[in-house]
């Protein structure tokens, strides 16, 4: 994967989470969850950016190394909204799929 698909694809997937918190029901506990939700899903796409324009290899590496957690992060709060029983495991299976095959691209 070449990194003009990569920061597609990490673009692509902060639009679904964006799509995917607009649809969620006004809950106490899903706006917190899917604020943290925005913000590292959001951040994967951003920091991917900056790190292509990384000053130096040090600086590349440290910057993947936060988009890497970013993803992980993603899956965290998705997780945690549907072992809270907050939403369907089906609803967000996609975005878990997307947020575990970035985090795995990300390790190499």
């Amino acid at each position: 994967m070449d990194k003009v698909e990569l920061k597609r694809r990490t673009q692509r997937f902060a639009i679904d989470v964006i799509k995917f918190v607009e649809e969620l029901p006004a809950k106490r506990s899903l706006n917190v969850l899917s604020n943290q939700l925005l913000r590292c899903s959001s951040s994967v796409g951003a920091n991917y950016r900056s790190a292509c324009k990384g000053k130096s290899t040090a600086d590349f590496i440290n910057k993947i190394v936060i988009v890497e957690e970013d993803a992980d992060e993603s899956v965290y709060w998705l997780e945690l909204m549907e072992e809270a029983g907050l939403v369907d495991s089906k609803e967000i299976y996609q975005l878990k799929k997307e947020a575990n095959e970035l985090t795995a691209i990300l390790q190499q």
